[in-house]
């Protein structure tokens, strides 16, 4: 009999949590695993819905309003008991909602990935539930060994994994779209061009990139600086660029479903962040080639290798962050040299090891549950 897996997440969005278990379901072994996915609030534009649909893997939405929702529990109840799986796999704040229904509808085991340094992961409550969680019935998973360790000294307890996530490299090299992409998207072939590929949120430090952006490059009109993301502080993030008086070449490109075309298209990739767990976005600009400057948060120095595969700056520090995409952007032959051992790098992040690790940890946790 199969091991029924269903993954429980807030949302569908184009996010990093979202992203890898949309992977990790599409890429387990359908002949050992039936898998399902709950998104508690409803489908946003642009969600990763279709990727789903295409797979056949079947999804529900919930309905979830804004803050605490207890009308999740008794909704994921009834998808428990309806799909009966072997195993839930939560993200996130969700464990708050997974956990008493689970309960209740006397569901499989639990497994809960963090995503993000632990203290960062849920608020003051949340952490009083995971921490109950964690030391009685449901397994903790580490995206990173940073995030491991702030696991660890948070709960007082060791994950019981720790999986790095996976995507697929081959596509993002693509070398031939570059002049493709520019044109199609209103840039010149004169044009040099920094992407970050974010949440436009407090965590990632978009006003702050754009200081360093306007800083390290300001007075020079070839570059620009691309955010492929939305949030909160987009109109924030566009009153900054119009004060720095580089408004016209800070490009907000929202939500996109072409980033691997978008990254070929670019020349460095730039991460800010306040704080992080083990960013894909990092990962998919390395696959593409591309040198990356970022913040040393989290995970990040455990994909960037500083001075090979790119440079990192303390967190909160513009100045630096500046001096680090200057000298990257300034140096034509160092983003190739950082970029091609970035390339190189890359292979190493395999989306098959994610999932084989996964696949390994749900067989062993599903015991009479499958």
């Amino acid at each position: 009999m199969k091991i029924r897996v269903l993954e429980v997440l807030a949302t569908l969005k184009r996010a990093g949590a979202e992203r890898m278990a949309v992977s990790l379901v599409r890429g387990l072994d359908p002949d050992r695993f039936e898998t399902g996915v709950v998104s508690l609030f409803d489908a946003f534009p642009s969600g990763l819905e279709p990727e789903l649909d295409e797979a056949r893997i079947r999804t529900w939405h919930l309905g979830k309003r804004p803050g605490l929702d207890t009308r999740m529990i008794p909704r994921l109840f009834k998808v428990f008991r309806a799909f009966r799986p072997s195993i839930i796999h939560s993200h996130s704040y969700v464990l708050r909602y997974t956990l008493p229904a689970g309960v209740a509808a006397r569901a499989g085991s639990m497994v809960h990935t963090v995503h993000n340094l632990a203290g960062r992961e849920v608020d003051a409550t949340g952490r009083l539930i995971h921490r109950f969680a964690f030391r009685r019935r449901v397994t903790p998973v580490a995206v990173a060994a940073e995030v491991g360790r702030s696991f660890r000294k948070l709960y007082g307890v060791e994950p019981a994994a720790v999986i790095p996530n996976g995507i697929e490299t081959g596509r993002f090299s693509r070398p031939g779209t570059r002049q493709e992409w520019k044109r199609a998207n209103g840039f010149s072939a004169d044009d040099f061009l920094v992407v970050s590929v974010a949440r436009i949120e407090p965590q990632k430090n978009p006003l702050g990139l754009i200081e360093s952006f306007a800083r390290a490059l300001g007075q020079d009109r070839r570059w620009r600086l691309l955010m492929a993301g939305d949030g909160s502080l987009r109109n924030a993030a566009q009153a900054t660029a119009l004060r720095l008086g580089i408004g016209e070449r800070v490009h907000f490109l929202g939500v996109r479903s072409d980033v691997a075309e978008l990254l070929s298209a670019s020349d460095v990739f730039a991460l800010a962040s306040r704080w992080e767990g083990n960013p894909i976005a990092v990962m998919e600009a390395m696959a593409a080639g591309l040198p990356v400057v970022a913040t040393a948060v989290g995970g990040v120095p455990e994909l960037v290798v500083h001075g090979e595969t790119g440079l990192l700056a303390p967190a909160g520090d513009e100045p630096a962050f500046a001096g680090a995409l200057a000298a990257v952007a300034g140096d034509p032959e160092r983003r190739r040299e950082l970029g091609a051992a970035g390339l190189e790098r890359s292979a190493g992040f395999g989306l098959d090891a994610m999932v084989a690790s996964y696949s390994r940890l749900f067989e062993r946790l599903a015991g009479g549950h499958s």
